[in-house]
């Protein structure tokens, strides 16, 4: 059965059943599914903080901002469908040099394994595509470190404690914008 109208075709809609996956409710029901008393709840906020950039992004310094952490030998396995490993998180925020070749990974994150390879490591740590973006004059340049935050947190502590840290942290290093990575 076609479920397009006329209407649809000429506006270029999707079929009904072409949607997006609803990636916040699986989140949910996995949290459920853990074991929490309730399902997990994103801070939503009424008015979003939000400063408008001062000058044109590509003479714009861009710092990078990820919860992927780094890669720990010692902590089992880590790599690409890894499965869920609470061992390899993290609990303060760290920085690291852009051009260390750093190693990070997000098998200590409770992502949708089912659906969700991780193979690509560009998908939770897009560094060489802001580095590709600064060569190209895309951005003005890039921060010198990019900086991983817990997961593991409370709002509470991640508002009070780890957001704090992070906008030091990127403001030593001259950072005027941030993409920031919540894998």
């Amino acid at each position: 059965m076609n479920e397009r109208t006329s209407a649809d075709n000429e506006l270029g809609f999707a079929p009904a059943h072409d949607t997006p996956i609803p990636y916040m409710q699986r989140l949910r029901d996995y949290y459920l599914a853990l074991g929490y008393g309730n399902p997990y709840r994103w801070a939503q906020y009424t008015d979003v903080p939000f400063t408008p950039l001062k000058k044109p992004l590509n003479q714009t310094k861009v710092g990078l901002v990820v919860t992927s952490a780094p890669y720990q030998a010692d902590k089992g396995d880590q790599g690409p469908g890894a499965a869920y490993n609470a061992s390899a998180k993290f609990y303060q925020v760290y920085s690291d040099d852009v051009d260390s070749g750093p190693d990070v990974r997000i098998s200590h994150l409770g992502y949708d394994r089912k659906y969700t390879t991780a193979t690509d490591p560009n998908t939770y740590f897009p560094l060489a595509q802001l580095k590709l973006a600064a060569k190209e004059g895309r951005i003005g340049s890039l921060a010198s470190r990019f900086h991983g935050t817990p997961t593991n947190r409370s709002q509470v502590t991640t508002l009070e404690q780890d957001c704090p840290e992070i906008l030091r942290r990127l403001r030593e290093d001259g950072a005027e914008a941030a993409v920031i990575v919540a894998a």
